[in-house]
């Protein structure tokens, strides 16, 4: 049994085995780190970012409470956590002189942990994007759907989805989670990306899906170039993949929007999503923690 408190590991293996199922026993709130940490585990370091992913948990009377990860260089993600855990971790990390780019979370655990990693590192944050997790209900397909009809993406269409994954990247602010190539070949492999195509038989909009990891799957990333918006093609794509995601047997088909989105918001809703919680991204300048060894 482990010692109470924060462990930190770079062993994806040894994390799982001790907070794998704590990580699934909440899909819809543990979706990221479920799909981060399956990623990792099916196609190695490389899957996320470049730098070494670190791991921890926090134990408690030989439960797990909490979890962490960091696929470096992007901000580290946290399941939810009570406030006194949130400055355990924050002094925790600071300790063993970790700069973290960011964090992303629910939106209170994210807003305490920032407010925890200035106090111990002088760090100030920024507020990067609010986001919302919706869960699909009852699926209300568009009537009518556009023209054209959805098919599954395959080799021939590798370079479009690299161009467009970058595009989506770009559109959102963020930099991509992973090399393009490699996205869209695992992508391509597992027949997670689906295309809505024009009559003529041109690609207009891609949505895509991870895998299924304890039962939940999350539509991403939802695509459609500026110059063919507003004509229903993301909606009519994300419902082809809604679809596909229930016929595959998802107890939990999720996703993600950025709040100061009001039209991705409501789209969502009319073909059936639900809110569930209410997620935030905040940036952390690079500022080394206080009192530590470089």
């Amino acid at each position: 049994m482990s010692p109470d408190g924060w462990h930190t590991t770079e062993d994806l293996d040894g994390f799982l085995a001790r907070a794998g199922d704590f990580l699934r026993s909440r899909p819809a709130p543990h979706t990221v780190p479920l799909t981060v940490t399956e990623g990792l585990r099916t196609r190695g370091a490389g899957a996320y970012g470049a730098g070494t992913p670190v791991f921890g948990w926090l134990e408690r009377e030989g439960s797990v409470h909490g979890a962490y990860l960091r696929t470096p260089p992007h901000p580290m993600l946290l399941t939810p956590l009570a406030p006194g855990e949130v400055d355990s971790l924050a002094a925790h990390l600071a300790g063993l002189g970790h700069v973290l780019p960011g964090v992303t979370a629910d939106r209170e655990t994210a807003a305490a942990f920032a407010d925890a990693w200035h106090r111990h590192t002088g760090a100030a944050p920024t507020l990067h994007e609010r986001q919302r997790l919706y869960r699909l209900g009852r699926l209300t397909p568009p009537d009518p759907l556009p023209d054209g009809r959805a098919r599954v993406a395959v080799e021939r269409d590798r370079e479009l989805l690299m161009v467009w994954y970058e595009e989506f990247a770009d559109a959102v602010g963020e930099a991509a989670s992973t090399d393009p190539g490699s996205w869209a070949d695992a992508r391509i492999a597992s027949g997670g990306v689906t295309l809505w195509e024009s009559p003529d038989g041109i690609p207009v909009s891609m949505a895509g899906l991870t895998p299924m990891v304890a039962g939940q799957i999350r539509v991403a990333p939802v695509y459609t170039p500026a110059r063919l918006r507003g004509r229903g093609y993301a909606a009519a794509a994300t419902t082809e993949v809604s679809r596909a995601a229930l016929a595959a047997g998802a107890d939990e088909v999720l996703l993600f929007t950025d709040l100061a989105n009001p039209t991705s918001n409501a789209l969502y809703q009319r073909i059936g999503y639900r809110s569930v919680s209410d997620f935030a991204v905040w940036d952390f300048p690079a500022v080394q923690a206080r009192g530590l060894r470089g």
